[in-house]
């Protein structure tokens, strides 16, 4: 019966940790806002090579993000992989996609 109890007291820590850090990344990403704003710099992520903002957009189920100036493409963890997921030739596609705009 214990073992029930600590589950659960388990599963409620990691729920509180999860919002915890929710919240925090939530407070992170007003901060950053509001500095690049002072800045007079666009809010949001940049290009990782420094090229400009990045728009997000959606490409089937998963968002990814192109930079405005050089057209990268970049990826967050599990992106790619649930690209593979999706039916068809997958790479074709994503690679089609982008030669239509």
């Amino acid at each position: 019966m214990s073992e029930i109890f600590d589950e659960r007291r388990k599963a409620l820590e990691e729920d509180y940790f999860r919002r915890k850090e929710r919240e925090l990344l939530d407070k992170m990403r007003q901060d950053a806002a509001a500095e690049a704003a002072a800045r007079g710099q666009a809010a949001g992520r940049q290009c990782p090579l420094g090229h400009g903002a990045l728009v997000e957009e959606a490409r089937g189920s998963v968002v990814i993000d192109r930079c405005e100036k050089c057209g990268g493409i970049w990826l967050d963890p599990g992106e790619l992989e649930e690209m593979s997921r999706q039916s068809g030739g997958w790479f074709d596609n994503f690679v089609r996609s982008f030669k239509n705009e």
